[in-house]
């Protein structure tokens, strides 16, 4: 390991491996550290949606479009294959208050330029046989696409190295400070080393890499758990949500059992290139467990069969649980630290991960190349937390 490096990033997850594509794809000398292997925490266990569907329309959905572009690039770029693919996805309504709610929904989306359109009950049987019968329709934003998460980070990092990245893995960043150069003393593991410049996107461990440097970082994780299920029917050919996944998300009341509501449970369904079924998804604050709860099992299977009933007698494969990193206004923190100069975070994407992840990169490169950003960056400031507090 060499003992100086220009720009350091601290996280080997899908951030961290889009952060280093576009830095070293620009020229910049960039290295990466990562405590255990590549995309070994959130980026592995996540589905794999390019997602505007779920964004509050302006500045949320506007950013998820610029990914959406530049993974449709990455897709001709990288030379490793991250099964790709550009099917659309669609949100169905269980009521008439839902569909009121949708249309409002793809009213604003439309008004910000993005391709929606609502569809009533017979899109959804043209849709899919599997279907429950009383479902009242619902929505589709046709840009929304699918990869395999894994893959897409791999594939990201194959392309850094291959522009002059270095990437160490079982690399444990165990201090960071600076130095009376303004240099970046980065202890580890195996090593200390220096830097120019820091980001930091370690994720739900973010918070602890700032604290390394006095910074505090209003992030934490938040669990959710899948379901893996053998394709033993043709249920669906692309990504499906219920409308009350947006209220989950955001945080509003739903008409659901205790469970269901205590859990955040709403349906999610993907299907896979390889050929699976991902259902989800929970939403609860449990600290770093990753343990997986049969009882959130059991209500994420009891949602898919409400809409689709079909899907009783399928077979589970596995079941797995992830940490979202979130923020308590659902964007993610991407952006200069100003009391720690050269330290950047690009953190806090809680389930967009995968969706924002080229943008992250891009602006990342950005920023520490003094250029002008794709996107403004003033709802991603670091101190936009502290901002609110005071005021």
């Amino acid at each position: 390991m060499k003992r100086h490096h220009d720009v350091v990033v601290i996280g080997g997850g899908i951030i961290g491996a889009a952060v280093a594509y576009y830095c070293s794809k620009s020229g910049i000398n960039v290295t990466v550290l990562e405590k255990n292997e590549l995309a070994s925490g959130t980026s592995s266990r996540c589905d794999g949606n390019i997602l505007a569907i779920d964004k509050d329309p302006g500045f949320d959905s506007q950013m998820s479009l610029k990914s959406q572009e530049l993974v449709h690039a990455l897709n001709e770029e990288l030379d490793i294959s991250f099964e790709y693919r550009n099917p659309g996805s669609i949100l169905v309504c269980e009521n008439e208050q839902e569909m009121e709610a949708a249309q409002q929904w793809v009213d604003q989306q439309q008004a910000a330029g993005l391709d929606f359109c609502m569809l009533d009950r017979e899109d959804l049987r043209n849709e899919s046989k599997y279907f429950a019968d009383d479902l009242y329709g619902g929505l589709e934003c046709k840009t929304d696409s699918t990869v395999n998460p894994y893959m897409l980070t791999y594939s990201m990092f194959d392309g850094a190295v291959r522009q002059g990245a270095d990437i160490y893995t079982k690399t444990e960043v165990k201090n960071v400070s600076k130095d009376a150069t303004g240099s970046f003393v980065i202890e580890t593991n195996q090593g200390t080393l220096t830097a120019n410049q820091v980001v930091n996107a370690a994720g739900v461990w973010a918070p602890r890499i700032g604290e390394m440097l006095g910074v505090s970082i209003p992030i934490e994780p938040r669990k959710g758990q899948l379901i893996v299920a053998s394709r033993e029917q043709p249920v669906g050919l692309r990504k499906v949500m219920e409308f009350g996944y947006l209220i989950s998300k955001f945080g509003g009341e739903r008409i659901v059992d205790p469970v269901t509501d205590q859990y955040g449970v709403a349906l999610v369904f993907e299907p896979t290139e390889s050929q699976n079924f991902l259902i989800g998804s929970s939403r609860e604050f449990n600290g770093f467990d990753l343990k997986v709860n049969q009882e959130v099992t059991r209500c994420i299977a009891k949602r898919a069969m409400r809409f689709y009933p079909g899907m009783a007698d399928m077979a589970v494969i596995r079941t797995y649980a992830g940490l979202r990193p979130w923020t308590e206004d659902h964007l993610p923190i991407i952006s200069h630290v100003d009391e720690v100069p050269g330290f950047y975070v690009a953190a806090g994407h809680e389930g967009d991960g995968i969706s924002l992840a080229a943008i992250t990169g891009k602006v990342m490169e950005e920023m520490i190349a003094g250029k002008e950003t794709s996107i403004p960056m003033e709802p991603l400031r670091h101190d936009r937390f502290k901002e609110r507090v005071t005021n």
